[in-house]
């Protein structure tokens, strides 16, 4: 297979001296990773600054630093505390100037280019974003505009845009994401009954069962069963369709991933369920009918601000009279939803394009201004963090495999972050994943059907598993 050109990546290299690589590494290569094969060109001032700033910052916090000089424990433990996860620079000073030019952006890139590493990096990550807020001194926020970029508008999620941005991350290869993936092939959060209480590797069926359980919830929201006509908007590979199927219900489900369709169609062919499941290539915006139950699972992280009142208005035009529908969303807190609505940030650069996670006060306010009302909310969020610690610990495993399909080691640098970093989000809080439950105003019908034994007790505001 022939190696993608990265999310994010422009067309030509930055200009510039490239560095030898770091012993013991590869270097990257300059075609397909400018950004990382090239430290960008900063001020003196601004890598100054960025020295200071990052020094003050990290000295504050439950971490040990570890360069050249040295480790330096973190305030109040001793340097042999080894509860406290330490980070290691290998070249502080590409380290300070990536982040004096782009932020967060180069602190993610300057671990793609393996100048700094982590003995535990979703400990490390999890501090951070315990501290995000303070990171910068207050005093400094009303600069935050001098610091950041702003998304690109070629991101938007305009239907030709979305199609690309889908393309992006999704169609990277089915090989690759079946290699850390459940063999259900769920890549969203799974509901563990009860968490495990070590950090293990499950096996497969466990693993799947927990996936199985997370789908099941969602159906039992959606109000699904013999008959029942489910619209899903996001297929990833399947799975839900298949379950709904299963149940006796009639399926539509839409994906703007080609890779995705082929194998969805496929593996509703193996369990005998064509007549019951039809796949297509559409965008949400464009499809129409009626339906009892629609489903949705993390796929409004994928729609942008600027399109959000048109997912919601497209839901309630969608749901037939008495319909329910069932949505799995990844929340952060308001706040910080505005601070990066227009930023962009790593995860936008190299892994979600034109993506953005909502708050729960702006998905309170788009559904109502669409018509339709919340009438349950369940949070999941220490399962979430399970689920990508999963993963992580799957995709690790199989170094060899990822690069036999072709993704070389800067990718793989890149996916463990991506990883890490949204693992440590959940660690500390930082995000949340909800399963909302929602009707049109008018609904008059229970709101929240008897849950069944496969997830009997877990329902609640807590997301803790009984």
């Amino acid at each position: 297979m022939t190696l993608p050109p990265p999310p994010g990546a422009p067309s030509a290299a930055r200009p510039g001296r490239l560095p030898g690589p770091l012993p013991g590494r590869p270097a990257a290569d300059p075609d397909r990773w400018p950004d990382v094969a090239r430290p960008p060109r900063a001020s003196a001032l601004r890598t100054a600054v960025a020295r200071r700033l990052v020094e003050r910052a990290l000295g504050r916090l439950p971490l040990r630093i570890r360069s050249g000089a040295g480790a330096v424990p973190a305030p109040g433990r001793s340097g042999a505390d080894d509860a406290v996860p330490t980070l290691t620079l290998h070249d502080p000073d590409a380290f300070h100037r990536r982040i004096g030019a782009d932020g967060l952006i180069g602190f993610g890139e300057s671990y793609m280019a393996g100048e700094w590493d982590a003995d535990d990096l979703v400990a490390v990550l999890t501090v951070l974003a315990r501290h995000v807020d303070e990171l910068v001194p207050a005093p400094l926020h009303r600069f935050r505009g001098l610091w950041v970029r702003r998304r690109p508008r070629a991101d938007r999620n305009t239907p030709d845009g979305a199609r690309e941005n889908i393309h992006r991350h999704y169609d990277l290869s089915n090989e690759l994401f079946a290699l850390f993936l459940d063999p259900g092939l769920s890549y969203s959060s799974a509901i563990f009954d009860p968490l495990p209480a070590e950090p293990v590797l499950l096996p497969d069926a466990r693993f799947t069962a927990a996936q199985h359980r997370k789908i099941d919830r969602l159906l039992d929201l959606a109000g699904t069963g013999p008959g029942t006509a489910l619209l899903e908007i996001g297929t990833g590979w399947g799975e839900l369709a298949i379950r709904a199927a299963a149940r006796g219900a009639r399926v539509r489900t839409v994906t703007l991933s080609e890779e995705q369709l082929v194998l969805a169609r496929r593996r509703v062919a193996q369990a005998g369920l064509a007549d019951r499941v039809s796949v297509e290539l559409l965008d949400y915006r464009d499809v129409r009918g009626r339906y009892d139950a629609v489903v949705s699972v993390e796929m409004i992280e994928a729609v942008g601000a600027e399109f959000w009142p048109d997912y919601f208005t497209a839901l309630r035009r969608l749901l037939a009279p008495g319909g329910r529908v069932a949505l799995q969303a990844i929340t952060m807190p308001h706040e910080r939803m505005l601070a990066t609505a227009r930023t962009h940030t790593w995860i936008s650069k190299y892994v979600f394009p034109g993506g953005l996670i909502p708050s729960p006060d702006a998905l309170a306010r788009e559904s109502a201004a669409a018509g339709l009302r919340i009438r349950d909310d369940t949070g999941y969020g220490d399962h979430y963090a399970e689920t990508l610690r999963q993963w992580r610990t799957r995709f690790l495993a199989r170094e060899a495999a990822v690069d036999a399909l072709g993704f070389d080691h800067v990718f793989r640098r890149m996916w463990e972050f991506y990883l890490a970093w949204s693992e440590a989000g959940f660690r500390s809080h930082y995000l949340d994943v909800r399963q909302l439950l929602l009707t049109a105003d008018d609904h008059r019908e229970p709101t929240v059907p008897a849950p069944t034994a496969a997830h009997a007790g877990q329902t609640g505001q807590s997301g803790e598993a009984t």
